[in-house]
């Protein structure tokens, strides 16, 4: 990215490169590793946790590094980053604590562990950079609260759709337009996948089937779509979003919307299937002032009201050591969220499920997620889908059914369970599920 390129030389230069901490080291956590330990000047990963020390080393090794070391405190984690050395561990606070670290990239896909690690992270004025869309889209907001109380950053990140369409919201508002609809281009939505059919389609790749699960089943675009929502003051049309399927490419789409509906919403986060250029994003807006129309036909924008602009690709973890640069140099998040939530993913029944069956987690066989307007999901007591697994069904639910609290019991003593209470309070939605008294708040 223009200016932080110039910043990140400047730090190699000076021989001080941002000193970065990785939780996580699946598929994209090994991309990153790489992208950081060989094309990211002025710049270091210094320590990565995995709940398995072979992944940790693994995501080292496939960036070229033979030697690193496992360390138990923190102590020995600062040994090893003060010997310029590189450090392994099961211990994923430890990065959190460690004075030699000056960000964390946040890459494991969870809602429990992943929120423990950012409270610690922020307890210890640590910037944390989330490639974590489903702890974004569930406890994101109240997480903010926390991280500005102490000046630090949490933030999405650069490469993955979410922070795509953020810099292009950003760029299109810093032409005076007024950006209406938040995009996202997909080749496949369909609720009903599982581990068992994305099977194949994981091994191609290297990933693990639930994950690619949640990709398919639109879980995940809901989360992202979420947080776009919630950074920008959106929200959806409807519940699941409209979803257009649509083979043309997205500069035709701009007739397809009611630019009086989106308005009156302020704003909607939506996706596509099938459009071009996939997978991109996309932003409509418009341009009120008609000096400027006239400009904008002369450019060869259309006649409006609804004008596109979009980003043909998304990639991923080539980006993301920008947004630690972004957030360390320039205390520039890539997107946060405003306030309280906009729009919040409920849990939905993938197949008819059974009363006294524990649910299983995102991307699996019982459940996918949607996206809702938070005022609809907190007033009709919807299950977050980031809330969702482990619970225990109390009657049967019908496939499609979208859950609600009253549908479950709740593990006990869950961190995620006590946030979300704390997130509810904080920004005035009626009760849902209380627990104690706020933590911190």
């Amino acid at each position: 990215m223009i200016i932080v390129d110039n910043a990140l030389k400047a730090r190699q230069e000076a021989g001080n490169p941002i000193r970065v901490g990785m939780v996580g080291a699946g598929f994209m956590g090994r991309g990153i590793a790489n992208q950081i330990m060989n094309s990211v000047p002025g710049m270091e990963l210094v320590a990565v946790f995995s709940r398995r020390l072979s992944n940790a080393r693994r995501a080292y090794e496939e960036a070229g590094v033979d030697s690193v070391r496992v360390v138990k405190t923190v102590a020995e984690l600062e040994a090893v980053i003060a010997q310029g050395q590189y450090a392994v561990t099961e211990d994923a606070m430890l990065l959190c604590q460690a004075e030699g670290i000056d960000a964390l990239i946040e890459v494991t896909g969870t809602i429990e562990l992943a929120a423990a690690v950012v409270l610690e992270a922020i307890a210890h004025h640590k910037h944390i950079i989330l490639m974590n869309a489903e702890l974004d889209g569930t406890l994101g907001p109240i997480l903010k609260v926390y991280a500005d109380r102490v000046g630090v950053i949490l933030s999405a990140c650069d490469g993955d759709q979410p922070g795509v369409e953020m810099n292009l919201y950003r760029f299109v508002r810093g032409l005076g337009m007024t950006p209406l609809l938040c995009g996202n281009i997909k080749g496949l939505q369909d609720p009903y996948r599982n581990p068992t059919t994305q099977a194949g389609f994981a091994r191609k790749w290297g990933q693990k089937p639930h994950m690619v699960t949640s990709f398919a089943d639109g879980t995940k675009i809901s989360f992202e779509q979420a947080t776009v929502a919630n950074a920008t003051g959106m929200k959806v049309a409807k519940r699941e979003m409209l979803g257009y399927h649509f083979s043309g490419h997205v500069d035709e789409m701009t007739t397809m919307y009611e630019v009086d509906q989106l308005k009156a919403l302020g704003g909607v986060v939506d996706y596509v299937v099938g459009a071009r250029p996939g997978p991109g994003v996309f932003v409509l807006a418009t341009q009120e002032d008609p000096k400027h129309q006239h400009y904008l036909s002369y450019y060869k924008m259309g006649e409006g009201p609804l004008y596109s602009f979009y980003t043909p690709y998304h990639l991923c973890h080539f980006e993301v050591p920008l947004s630690v640069a972004r957030a360390v140099l320039f205390h520039d998040p890539v997107m946060v969220p405003l306030a309280g939530p906009r729009i919040d993913v409920v849990a939905t029944a993938k197949i008819d499920l059974k009363v006294g069956e524990v649910l299983d987690g995102i991307g699996y066989y019982m459940t996918y997620g949607q996206c809702e307007n938070s005022d609809i999901a907190q007033a009709e007591r919807l299950l977050p889908m980031g809330l969702a697994e482990g619970c225990r069904l109390k009657r049967n639910i019908s496939r499609d059914q979208v859950l609600t609290y009253d549908d479950v019991e709740l593990p006990q003593d869950r961190l995620c369970d006590r946030l979300r209470a704390e997130q509810n309070a904080y920004f005035g939605f009626p009760d849902t599920v209380m627990f104690e008294k706020p933590s911190a708040l």
